[in-house]
């Protein structure tokens, strides 16, 4: 069976689809901004909100961190400054920690290294998320694996080979997987969305969670995702698109996280189980829409029905129209008004073999 808990949380086939808020860096490296974010997340209905942990010293090349940074979106004058700006450290994550369980959210974080995956562990985090470009990383994949977490890891950029590493380094050491379907576009175009991919991954990995890393602009992709059996979303969130970030035009801000979440949780119940029924919402509409029979005109007592005699009218408080064939061809015990409602006591049980149209 394909189940993963998060804190507490249980995500499956039969659950509603947990809703991740991506703050990534959104908070601009403000603590009272990323704690608005972590809030207003919470109070659309979000599961869970995520940042990214980074050591940037470790991380990158000397080159790349000390290369100018010219960007509209930059926080320092080289590469490194500018991702220095934006990382919280350990006080920082300890009082987002503390703030997260007084509001009731989950807070966890992308492990992008081994430092950041160990620094995250020493802070007992509930969930460790691996990004796009870690699919390839099999030795963070197992490191990470080890520390007994429930894993989340994003596929933008994958081969389906590509993938079945990354699953096969992962579950000898850890059963608790979610793989999502993502496309590592910051938007991508919506032609490169590929969602049926959910239906691929749920096939080939018939005990896994499988969840959506939407970067898309918009909330209907989620839906569509849990339709094809995701049952996770990880979406990207800010208070102001306007606000300098790469990744703040393409979040959502406080209105379509909420009813992103709304729908998802309607999408769930809506589904219902298949079967049939008649529910009590429907019968006044129906008693106005649907019809019974009745008289088409004024008949006496003795008269033999024929289909002219007969007309289908609303409201439906009498015999129902696929009655109308057993009515032709029998006789008339009482006289009838035009537009009086038929009944089967009102006519003999027999058919007469003579029709008339009247008696």
């Amino acid at each position: 069976m394909r189940e993963l808990t998060i804190d507490g949380v249980r995500i499956a086939d039969d659950t509603d689809c947990y809703v991740i808020a991506e703050i990534g860096h959104n908070h601009q490296g403000d603590i009272n901004k990323c704690k608005d974010l972590f809030r207003t997340a919470k109070d659309c209905g979000a599961h869970a909100v995520k940042l990214q942990k980074r050591d940037n010293r470790t991380l990158f090349t000397r080159s790349m961190y000390d290369s100018s940074y010219n960007s509209e979106n930059a926080f320092g004058k080289t590469y490194g400054e500018h991702r220095e700006a934006l990382e919280f450290g350990r006080d920082e994550y300890k009082e987002l920690q503390k703030f997260c369980k007084e509001i009731g959210v989950t807070f966890f974080s992308t492990a992008f290294d081994f430092n950041s995956a160990d620094f995250l562990a020493e802070l007992d985090v509930p969930a460790f998320k691996l990004a796009s470009g870690d699919i390839l990383n099999t030795p963070l994949l197992k490191h990470v694996a080890k520390i007994g977490k429930p894993m989340v890891i994003s596929t933008g950029g994958a081969t389906p080979e590509d993938v079945q590493r990354a699953y096969d380094a992962i579950m000898p050491i850890n059963h608790e997987l979610c793989i999502m379907q993502c496309t590592a576009g910051y938007p991508p175009a919506f032609e490169e969305l590929n969602l049926r991919v959910i239906e691929t991954y749920r096939r080939s990995f018939p005990n896994t969670v499988i969840g959506f890393s939407s970067h898309d602009n918009g909330i209907a992709m989620a839906l569509i995702a849990y339709m094809l059996g995701s049952r996770m979303v990880e979406k990207h969130f800010t208070l102001n698109r306007a606000w300098k970030g790469s990744d703040q035009a393409f979040s959502l801000e406080r209105g379509g996280m909420r009813r992103m979440v709304r729908d998802l949780q309607r999408a769930r119940i809506s589904l219902g189980d298949g079967i049939k029924r008649v529910y009590p919402s429907e019968m006044k509409p129906l008693e106005k829409m649907a019809k019974k029979i009745v008289a088409a005109r004024d008949l006496p007592a003795g008269h033999v029905l024929t289909r002219d005699d007969l007309a289908l009218k609303s409201p439906n408080d009498g015999l129902p129209p696929y009655e109308l064939d057993n009515l032709i061809g029998k006789r008339l015990r009482v006289a009838l008004k035009a537009d009086a409602t038929l009944a089967h006591n009102q006519v003999e049980t027999e058919t007469t073999g003579s029709l008339s149209k009247a008696s």
